[in-house]
């Protein structure tokens, strides 16, 4: 009788290399933290970063980013843009890709959908580059229940206003805006926004705030939003922080000790910039406020009227005397629908081009002629740059452009636009010196995440989103200027969103995988 015996021998083992869609080697990674670089790799898979660190990275990829002599840093995160409006025209958001940007957060300055719910399906279902999260904008919120009425609201209608940004907190909303230089919002008092600020703390969101005054009366307007904040327990973004008017450059000394105190004393305050030395907004900001309620055919109706028009003329003559200017030479119009042959000129240069004569009172008639016919957009000469750096100095101060989704030739914009993050890197990090580049890039991503809780952005981390950008930090440079504003910035070699590579080798792909994000309040 036989006993057979079956043998069991090992099989031979064939070792498998994991398998990644990105694999980053031999970078200078900058992690956002604002820790020192470090030579490291990153590994990316199915949308997220599965590996970071020193260690050589074993496995295959199907895009493999040779990053020697470049730097690997997080996405950079926009935090106050108006994009609505402009998200179909150009779903590439070329301006923002090319700028490094990954993620925006939109309704700033109290202007945005109302519907936040809605807003933010339409964002996923147009698939665009960029990531975005916007704010609930008090102006539109007032204006639902309002319309463009200078009155206290009734308390009815501020519970009608409460339940909005409850609902637009509870559809995803990061927080709530003001723009208390815009109408309605300027007609409304601090009581009014703390009720509406209370609704979007209760939710975990912020209050970012364009606030009344950047200029003389800039201490009033900081006093406020830090109330605000004190009152409805609620994180302050104070947008766009600058001093405007000649009369007032030098005062950032104050102004930024002012945050500073508010930060000591609990209130949670910090603050965003473009770092640029004029601004952009409406060419209406010129006229006082009352000129403006209630509509355009109420605003045509009155600068119709020739005792109305000396008030304003004298008004505006009064404000350019403060600013120690002879001319508004510093208004420079960026779109004027009814005349683009406007666009680019200032006030001075374009009273001149109608034949008027060269005195500022005829200047303030072409203001309020630009206005009968719809009004403009309009850059504005009028800032330090001794308060653009002390600003950009203080540790809490984001970047922002404070801009829409460009589009290609289209007026003559201010360059923020196209050059925020990269005159950033060019100019104040490469050749000023003003912060480190760790510093600039902590302020660019980590810190911008934290305030708006944008989960799992901001950071090269395991487990993080992969939103990342790969930069010549010797090359970076913003090519926009106010001459010829149409220009993308230069040196971001590869932009990733989401996973998927956004630039490659500086030529935007096309890619369109960013995604709507939603804040706090909304239900899991």
């Amino acid at each position: 009788m036989y006993k057979w015996f079956l043998l069991l021998l090992p099989l031979p083992v064939f070792s498998q290399q994991p398998v990644y869609d990105i694999l980053i080697r031999n970078g200078k990674i900058i992690d956002g933290t604002g820790n020192s670089w470090y030579y490291g790799n990153v590994a990316v898979k199915d949308g997220n970063i599965v590996k970071a660190g020193r260690e050589m990275i074993d496995g295959t990829a199907s895009m493999v980013i040779d990053a020697t002599g470049l730097i690997v840093a997080p996405g950079f995160i926009d935090v106050h843009t108006h994009i609505e409006g402009n998200e179909s025209k150009d779903p590439t958001a070329a301006n923002f890709i090319y700028d490094g940007v990954t993620t925006v957060v939109t309704g700033n300055c109290g202007e945005s959908n109302t519907d936040i719910g809605n807003y933010l399906s339409r964002i996923d279902s147009l698939h665009l580059s960029i990531n975005v999260a916007t704010l609930v904008g008090h102006n539109d919120v007032r204006k639902a229940v309002m319309g463009d009425a200078n009155r206290d609201a009734l308390p009815q209608e501020l519970l009608q206003m409460e339940k909005i940004v409850q609902q637009a907190m509870k559809d995803g909303a990061v927080g709530l805006s003001t723009g208390l230089i815009y109408i309605p919002g300027t007609y409304s008092k601090t009581p009014e926004i703390i009720a509406l600020a209370k609704v979007a703390s209760k939710y975990k969101g912020v209050y970012a705030t364009h606030m009344r005054d950047e200029g003389d009366s800039v201490v009033n307007a900081i006093n406020e939003a830090i109330t605000i904040g004190r009152e409805a327990r609620i994180p302050v973004e104070i947008s766009h922080f600058k001093l405007s008017g000649q009369q007032n450059w030098g005062r950032s000394k104050e102004t930024v000790q002012m945050v500073k105190a508010a930060r000591e004393n609990g209130v949670e305050v910090t603050i965003d910039q473009y770092p640029y030395t004029a601004s952009s907004t409406s060419i209406s900001t010129l006229l006082p406020d009352e000129v403006l309620a209630d509509g355009q055919d109420s605003i045509i109706a009155r600068l119709q009227n020739e005792v109305i028009r000396k008030e304003v003329i004298a008004y505006m003559l009064k404000r350019l005397k403060k600013r120690k200017l002879k001319h508004f030479s510093y208004a420079v119009v960026t779109s004027h629908s009814a005349d683009s042959s406007f666009n680019g000129k200032s006030i001075e240069a374009i009273n001149l081009m109608k034949g008027r004569k060269h005195k500022a009172k005829y200047e303030a008639e072409t203001v309020m002629d630009i206005m009968l016919h719809g009004g403009a957009g309009a850059v504005f000469h009028g800032m330090g740059e001794e308060d653009v750096q002390r600003i950009m100095q203080y540790p809490f101060c984001m970047f922002a452009s404070d801009a829409s989704i460009r589009i290609w030739g289209e007026g003559m914009p201010h360059p923020r636009g196209y050059g925020t993050n990269a005159r950033v890197l060019a100019k104040y990090v490469r050749e000023e010196k003003i912060i480190s580049l760790e510093e600039a890039i902590r302020r660019m991503t980590s810190l911008p995440a934290q305030k708006f809780q944008l989960q799992g952005r901001g950071l090269i981390k395991e487990g993080m989103f992969a939103d990342m950008v790969v930069f010549d930090e010797n090359a970076v440079q913003d090519m926009a200027t106010f001459e010829k504003p149409h220009a993308y910035s230069k040196g971001f070699k590869y932009v990733v969103v989401n996973g998927r590579i956004t630039v490659d080798v500086g030529k935007h792909t096309g890619i369109r995988n960013g995604s709507a994000l939603f804040g706090p309040g909304r239900p899991q």
